[in-house]
C-alpha cells in the first residue's frame, strides 16, 4: 500500500522555491516536485485490536495513564507461575498506549488475524471449507464453515493440520471478542 504524499518542496530550474500541498502535478508547468513528507510520517497512527482498544477506552474512564500502561505490560502473553496471560500487550509499545490514550484520532483498529486450515478448491456455493477439528469417535478431520472453524495462533500449529487438499492461510477473525 502507497502512502500519501501531503507535502512536496516545489524545485524550479534546480532551486527550491516553495513547499506545496498539491493534490495532483500538473506536467504543463515547468517545476519538479520532491516529496517531504506522507501523511503517516505527519501523523503515525496506532493500530490495535478491538479488544487492545475496548480495553484502552476503559482505562482511560476508569484508572490513569500509568495504571493502563502497567495492566498492558502484565498481560504481555508471559507465562507466570505455569500460566500463560493473554497477549494483550501484541506489537503495542507503551508508546503508542500513551500516544493512543492522547489522542484516540491517531488510533486505527486491525482486526484480528488467526491462521486457518482450508480447502485449496472451492465448493459449487464458491465456498472453501474449513477444517474444524478432529471428531470424538473417529478422529477424522471434517470440514466446515470458517465461523465454526479451528483457529491457530501460529502457521505452524496450523501446518500439522494440513494434507494435500487443503492450505494454510492468515485470515481476519470476525466477532473480535
Amino acid at each position: 500500500m502507497t502512502e500519501k504524499t501531503v507535502a512536496y518542496v516545489v524545485i524550479a530550474d534546480g532551486i527550491p522555491v516553495g513547499i506545496r500541498c498539491l493534490r495532483k502535478y500538473d506536467p504543463d508547468k515547468d517545476y519538479d516536485l520532491t516529496q517531504i513528507y506522507t501523511a503517516e510520517q505527519l501523523h503515525p497512527r496506532v493500530k490495535m485490536t478491538k479488544k487492545q482498544y475496548d480495553r484502552l477506552m476503559w482505562d482511560k474512564q476508569n484508572t490513569d495513564l500509568s495504571t493502563c500502561i502497567s495492566y498492558f505490560l502484565e498481560h504481555d502473553g508471559v507465562n507466570k507461575f505455569g500460566l500463560s496471560s493473554e497477549n494483550l500487550m501484541g506489537l503495542l509499545t507503551q508508546e503508542d498506549i500513551a500516544r493512543a490514550w492522547l489522542d484516540e484520532e491517531t488510533i486505527e483498529i486491525v482486526p484480528t488475524m488467526k491462521w486457518f486450515v482450508r480447502s485449496k478448491e472451492r465448493n459449487l456455493e464458491k465456498n472453501y471449507y474449513y477444517f474444524v477439528g478432529k471428531r470424538p469417535a473417529d478422529n477424522w478431520p471434517r470440514y466446515g464453515y470458517k465461523m465454526a472453524a479451528k483457529q491457530f495462533d501460529t502457521k505452524e500449529e496450523a501446518e500439522k493440520w494440513k494434507n494435500p487438499l487443503t492450505e494454510v492461510v492468515l485470515l481476519p477473525v470476525e466477532g473480535d471478542d
